[in-house]
């Protein structure tokens, strides 16, 4: 292995005291005094005790919302909340070393590849570019004026207001990117926030929490209650005094949150689950696909909602995709996500191990071709945590249970094809909808698949790119209401129509 990053450099956020709740701008335990651990998935030990809030938590923190948003914060002017977001940007890229490191250390990504949020310059995709970004909107928010065609005169106009209070509830797999994309439209529209993070990976928003404190915001513009999705989660999501749900997570919890949101009518946008095609013709640049299409499956562990899990193949180029990516594949360091020379790190917990360790055992039964990888990492130092070799199945077919379930792992399935339109339909064969990538150098074949596929994403030779200008969600069973970009503050805007009737007795 090489050299591992000093231990000087682990935050020291990552142990130390329970970490408490964020409610009315004040840290307090849990009213129940419980608490529960998170682990440093590279090697199952506890890293430090969070608290476990519950239902009446829950209800302070959704308090506190509501008091800042109808009192100091909701005067606010736009051009205060922008500066509010810049402060926090800065910030945050002031801290961005630590909260990469607690991304590395409590959730698991290599740290080659969280320290690149800081090296030759902030990414246009990072936390602190997207905030910078929705910074710019609060200023920009407005209504319209709209002629009507009433026989009486009348002035019509819209105004665009807050929603209120949200309850924004986010995954592990994310922790440093998911908060942000919740907290910066919502101030930015005017909004307050109840957050929960999910129990995998809480050090990184919570640190994100303490960074918003040292701006001095109004007590409870933005608060944090830690615990498990069933208690905690699901107070907020059946609350009265929450107007809407902002969730990225799993497609199944999204339905229940749906469900449960019902009684309430709040508003509620879901960034869900995938089985992203990833489709290679046979003229396109075989470099460059199987290099894209293996970041597309294996970063993060594969623990990505949009990863390019269905790689379809032309048939011509079939098996010598097989061989390269394979060959990629094998070549991939797993380690430690301390070790500076890790492109693969642990998944994020023992359950999720174990999910992942399943589904391999799927692919062999029915009958997929194991080409790379396959199984756990049970020698050496790697065996006390939650590592799984990069995996690719060729040979898979479409009703396989590897080609059909999210798998959330570094497990790739590799199908061929033979015309447009097979690929096409089988593309499509799915309840999900979230992303899809085509490598080819056909630009008419491009365009042509683009508008075929059912994605709310489509990468053409390229694949997860991602910048906040531009809107991040799917079709189908991936969810409703998009992530990022000018069109998610309609998410946190209601549109007021007003109708001023105009006195013409001056004329007489």
């Amino acid at each position: 292995m090489s050299a591992s990053v000093s231990e000087q450099q682990i935050p020291a956020f990552a142990g130390g005291a329970a970490k408490k709740l964020l409610i009315g701008g004040e840290w307090v335990p849990a009213r129940s005094g419980r608490t529960f651990s998170t682990k440093n998935p590279s090697s199952g030990t506890v890293l430090t005790e969070i608290a476990e809030a519950d239902a009446t938590d829950v209800d302070l923190a959704v308090a506190a919302a509501r008091r800042a948003f109808e009192g100091p914060w909701g005067r606010f002017t736009p051009a205060q909340r922008q500066n509010v977001l810049l402060r926090f940007a800065d910030l945050v890229e002031q801290n961005i070393d630590e909260l990469a490191m607690l991304n590395v250390v409590d959730m698991g990504v290599p740290v080659s590849w969280q320290m690149g949020l800081t090296r030759d310059g902030v990414k246009p995709g990072s936390p602190v570019e997207t905030i910078r970004y929705f910074a710019g909107w609060a200023t920009k928010l407005h209504g319209e004026t709209v002629e009507n065609s009433m026989p009486a005169p009348l002035f019509s106009y819209t105004l665009r207001e807050p929603v209120g209070v949200v309850g924004a509830i986010f995954p592990w797999n994310s922790p440093l990117a998911a908060p942000v994309w919740k907290i910066a439209p919502a101030l930015a529209a005017g909004c307050t926030l109840v957050l929960k993070p999910a129990e995998e990976a809480p050090l990184g928003p919570l640190r994100l929490a303490e960074l918003l404190q040292e701006l001095d915001l109004p007590p409870g513009v933005v608060n944090v209650v830690t615990g498990y999705g069933e208690i905690a989660g699901a107070a907020i999501t059946t609350h009265p005094d929450v107007n809407k749900i902002g969730f990225t997570g799993s497609t199944e919890t999204g339905q229940a949150i749906v469900r449960a949101a019902a009684g309430t009518m709040k508003r509620v946008h879901l960034e869900l689950g995938g089985k992203s095609p990833d489709i290679v013709f046979a003229d396109a640049s075989l470099e460059a696909a199987v290099a894209g299409a293996s970041m597309g499956v294996f970063a993060n562990s594969g623990q990505v909602c949009c990863a390019g899990t269905r790689i379809f193949v032309e048939r011509p180029v079939y098996e010598e995709f097989v061989a390269r990516f394979s060959e990629a594949a094998s070549r991939l360091r797993v380690g430690d996500a301390m070790d500076a020379g890790t492109e693969i790190g642990p998944v994020v917990s023992e359950a999720q191990l174990d999910r992942v360790t399943r589904y391999l055992g799927y692919g062999m039964a029915d009958g997929a071709r194991v080409t790379a990888g396959g199984s756990r990492v049970c020698q050496g130092p790697l065996a006390s945590g939650y590592f799984v070799e990069p995996t690719v199945f060729a040979d898979v077919e479409d009703d396989m249970r590897i080609a059909r379930d999210e798998i959330f792992g570094p497990v790739a399935s590799i199908l061929p094809f033979e015309t447009v339109d097979e690929v096409v339909r089988r593309a499509n064969d799915t309840s999900y909808g979230l992303a899809s990538g085509v490598w080819t150098n056909d630009l008419s074949r491009a365009h042509y698949m683009v508008k075929a596929l059912q994605a709310g994403m489509v990468w053409v030779n390229c694949y997860g790119a991602v910048d906040p200008a531009m809107p991040f969600g799917g079709y189908k069973m991936s969810g409703y209401g998009k992530e990022l970009s000018g069109r998610i503050l309609d998410e946190y805007l209601n549109t007021k129509a007003v109708w001023i009737g105009v006195d013409e007795g001056w004329r007489q």
